[in-house]
Formats: C-alpha cells, structure tokens, sequence
C-alpha cells in the first residue's frame, strides 16, 4: 500500500504544472508589427555563452511568434532584449509525510532575505502552499530553490526602457535546463500584459501542452 501511494505521488507530482509569478512592466513598448530586435546578455559573464546562447533562442522563438522579427545583430536591431537567468543555492525545509487530510501548509513562508538575483520582496511567494500529505509524526527534510528570468527592452537609438519582466518560481529542482525554458515560457504568456501587474502563470505539463 505504501509504495502504491508513492508511486501515485511521484505521477501525481509529475503531471503538476510549472507555476510562476510573472511581474511586468511596461512603457512605450510598440506592438508587434515586424520590428527588428536582438536578445543580448544582461550579465557580461554570460554573454558569448554556449548555454546563455540556448537560452536566448528560446525567447528569440517568443518573441518571433508575437511579431517581431529577429535582427542579424545587435547593431541591426531598433530593440535590444536584455536577458539573465538564475536559481539560488537553495533551502532546507521539513514536513511530516503522514496522511492527514485538509491541512495546510506554506514551506515558502518567509523563504529568506534574498533571492538569486537581489532583495525578497516579501509576500512574493505567500500565497500558501497546498500539501495533501501534512500530518502525522514522519518528517523528511528537503531543498527548495527560488529561480527566475530578467528580461528588459530598450529602444536601441536611444536606450529608452520599453518593458520590464521578471518570472519567479520556487520548486524543489535547480536544473535551469528544466526551469529557464518553463519561466521564459510562463514570461511570455499574455505578453506583455498589464503594467504594474503580478500574475500567477501556470504553464502545462509538457506532455498536455498545445502545439
């Protein structure tokens, strides 16, 4: 009985969808009508990179799929896509594994002074947490990871910010191979969205995704 419970835990887990918080901001961004841009690192260290470079195909693909048109360089481009991605080192959290019903638990609480890329912004992830299998006297230690993608546009000419976007997930993976292609793909959904405006973004799991 109890491996056939983990079992069904570990599809269960599997099928769940990636949510992320997306957070965007917005000025003078000119709707999609065929203008040139170039996906550029935000960090120097990643610029030139092989992995930062399969990463920013990704939100080149976005961003194409939405009307705009890929540059064949930077100095071609009327915007520039400044990109950066990361995932911190991770904490350590607890929970009972017993099988009481209808508790309630939120690991993320209070999840630390920062985040990978600068100040936690508290209330961020204090939504509450879910967990169908608080209860009981079993407790089992385990890491959670805060991970998020940076993306800014600037009109080249004159470097005038356009648009502002931040997506950040906490799950128990620190895979960016796993997690950037989700959060890039939670950025972009309903993009570029209301100005000023968090939203939570769930993207489905790949196997029940739309093509």
């Amino acid at each position: 009985m109890a491996a056939v419970v983990l079992l069904l835990f570990g599809l269960a887990a599997c099928a769940s969808p990636f949510r992320a918080d997306v957070s965007r901001f917005q000025s003078q961004l000119p709707p999609p009508a065929g203008q040139t841009f170039a996906v550029v690192a935000d960090d120097p260290n990643l610029s030139g990179g092989i992995e930062f470079r399969q990463y920013a195909l990704l939100v080149e693909q976005q961003l194409a799929a939405h009307g705009y048109t890929p540059a064949s360089s930077p100095e071609q481009a009327q915007l520039l896509v400044r990109f950066d991605y990361g995932v911190d080192n991770g904490r350590e959290r607890l929970r009972s594994t017993g099988f009481a019903h209808g508790s309630h638990f939120s690991p993320w609480y209070g999840y630390g002074p920062y985040n990978y890329w600068g100040p936690y912004r508290r209330g961020l992830w204090s939504y509450g947490w879910y967990d169908p299998w608080m209860g009981g006297n079993d407790i089992e230690s385990y890491t959670v990871y805060t991970s998020g993608v940076d993306l800014k546009i600037d009109r080249r000419v004159d470097g005038v910010r356009l648009f502002e976007g931040q997506a950040e997930a906490v799950s128990r993976s620190n895979k960016l191979q796993y997690l950037v292609p989700n959060l890039v793909e939670a950025m972009f959904t309903g993009f570029p969205g209301n100005s000023g405006e968090t939203v939570r973004i769930s993207v489905a799991p790949e196997g029940q995704r739309q093509r």
